[in-house]
């Protein structure tokens, strides 16, 4: 397994990162346990939660996800692991289960991290990071922005005073952003040097093949001189990119267990483009999953790539993607594909 330096921190995090947000929903405690260990077996040393999960949210399994962690993590060298979680931020209706209506304001925050590491059963997480930014964004699927659409928002000034105090408490080592703009990302960054409070030092933001918004719309330049790690997540784009919809529509996954849950991927070109990467992958003997994972990790702003499975058997196909390297031939080839269908899940 290789290690990379998230972003400007002192942390050394493995190039494949477990993500969680099936515990508690598609995946038991028993299963979420198992896989846990499979990973940390295989060298992933990463592991990323959030107080929203499991997914779809909902009030009754809202915080399940954090309590798998917690229970499989009490048991753990907790030294030798980097655990990420995300403290959910304003825009979405259909999170207002989450502490009423969340916002992420000093009170807020306090309260969130204190029920986040009750349920992680630890004194401390590694990387805390902001779910959804806490004023109007487009949502997934939309493209374009609407000012009329902005909505009363929590200063970022703010919100970077109330997240440096939980550091000051050492209740969190390190901050970072989650589905964030050029904008948010360079208010955080500016906040932080006007204030002398600390600097954000990754960004968790959606990247896969099918969709390069981060190298085309800014943020990569804004990343590499700010020196803020990116952490993709969706490198499958939800299981697409594995080609299983392809062979069998009805396939399980969470597209066909929650309809309407992943509009995005039935936009214009997508089936199209998906269709051309697996070829792609299948020509060039290799596993589409593995291909689309591996892709993620070329790019050098990335510190680790998200991974999610329901099952050890997708889980280890994942986690060796970490080792694999595209050469310049497919990686040409993946671009020719690009310029077909741009961004056809943005």
């Amino acid at each position: 397994m290789e290690y990379r330096r998230l972003g400007n921190s002192g942390l050394e995090v493995s190039a494949i990162c477990l993500g969680t947000m099936t515990f508690g929903q598609q995946n038991s405690e028993t299963e979420a346990h198992q896989q846990l260990d499979q990973a940390v077996a295989s060298g992933v040393n990463f592991i990323d939660t959030a107080e929203m999960y499991p997914v779809p949210p909902c009030a009754e399994t809202q915080g399940r996800t954090e309590s798998f962690v917690g229970s499989w993590l009490k048991h753990q060298q907790r030294d030798e692991l980097v655990v990420a979680t995300k403290v959910t931020g304003a825009g979405r209706s259909s999170l207002n289960h989450v502490r009423g209506g969340p916002r992420v304001t000093r009170a807020q925050v306090h309260q969130a991290i204190d029920d986040s590491l009750r349920r992680l059963q630890t004194d401390y997480v590694d990387l805390y990071q902001i779910h959804w930014p806490d004023r109007y964004v487009p949502k997934f699927g939309e493209v374009y922005y609407d000012p009329d659409r902005r909505q009363e928002a929590e200063p970022i000034d703010d919100q970077l005073a109330a997240l440096a105090e939980l550091v000051r408490a050492g209740k969190v080592r390190y901050l970072g952003l989650s589905n964030e703009t050029p904008y948010g990302v360079m208010a955080f960054a500016e906040a932080a040097r006007r204030h002398d409070l600390p600097m954000v030092t990754s960004l968790q933001n959606a990247y896969h093949l099918m969709n390069r918004s981060f190298e085309t719309g800014g943020l990569a330049e804004v990343c590499t001189e700010l020196d803020v790690a990116l952490l993709p997540y969706s490198p499958l784009a939800f299981g697409h990119l594995t080609g299983k919809y392809l062979d069998d529509p009805q396939a399980a996954g969470r597209i066909t267990e929650f309809p309407n849950f992943g509009q995005r991927y039935e936009k214009t070109n997508a089936s199209a483009a998906t269709r051309a990467y697996v070829d792609l992958a299948r020509e060039h003997g290799l596993s589409p999953a593995q291909m689309a994972i591996a892709f993620t990790l070329r790019r050098p702003e990335v510190a680790s790539t998200i991974i999610g499975a329901t099952t050890t058997a997708q889980l280890e196909e994942n986690i060796a993607a970490g080792e694999l390297s595209l050469s310049d031939e497919l990686l040409s080839a993946i671009d020719e594909i690009d310029a077909r269908y741009p961004n056809p899940t943005v």
